[in-house]
């Protein structure tokens, strides 16, 4: 979509991008929150075109941009601009709030592993530098971290959730921790434990090599 100041783009923006496939995962900053420059402090430095993906976040961009190919890249920097400030919000009081109610619908998805009974995860960044890893999914009953299922998430950056928030939201809401699993998977062939049978077999070489020894130690008749 073009930017420009009779769209309903510019004047829904945050709309616009969060009814995205796929991004359901993120939540909606309140606009008190991206007006306070002193949230802001430093992104002036890492967004190109800052000042102009602000005011497209907030729907106050007036002016007409002409050129496609900047309007192209302000497009890109809204996107980086909305995902840091996000990465920010989601580990305040009100942002922790607002993602837990997600959590708690299950809107993040569910772990695949079998053993952790649909567990609801957090979405984690496994790194707070921007394009560098798509966002995660951090199950809090096995402790690891999985590839979500919808392959839309795996093109949003992980840096926009960072890899604070899910153990932040945890000790914030520590009714929510779950039981944390012991079971384990064990591989099985024809009911014996692979370890099991592993043992049998270095029991059985044992006896083996020591049946040779002895024979070739037996003086000949």
């Amino acid at each position: 979509m073009e930017i420009s100041s009779g769209s309903d783009y510019t004047r829904y923006w945050l709309d616009y991008f969060l009814s995205i496939p796929g991004h359901e995962i993120f939540c909606e900053v309140e606009e008190s929150y991206i007006l306070d420059r002193f949230n802001l402090t430093g992104l002036n430095t890492e967004v190109e075109h800052f000042h102009y993906a602000l005011q497209l976040i907030t729907d106050s961009l007036e002016e007409d941009i002409e050129d496609e190919n900047l309007r192209h890249e302000i497009e890109k920097s809204a996107v980086k601009l909305y995902g840091l400030i996000h990465a920010r919000y989601i580990i305040t009081n009100r942002g922790l709030a607002r993602m837990v109610e997600k959590f708690r619908r299950g809107d993040f998805g569910k772990c695949p592993r079998v053993l952790c009974q649909r567990q609801h995860v957090l979405p984690v960044g496994l790194t707070d530098v921007p394009f560098q890893k798509s966002v995660r999914l951090y199950c809090p009953r096995c402790e690891d971290v999985y590839f979500s299922s919808n392959k839309k998430h795996n093109c949003i950056d992980g840096a926009f959730f960072g890899t604070t928030f899910p153990h932040l939201l945890l000790q914030v809401y520590p009714q929510f921790i779950p039981i944390r699993t012991q079971e384990r998977y064990v591989p099985k062939i024809f009911g014996f434990k692979i370890h099991e049978i592993a043992e049998q077999h270095r029991k059985q070489d044992e006896i083996y090599k020591e049946n040779v020894k002895r024979i070739e130690a037996a003086p000949e008749e």
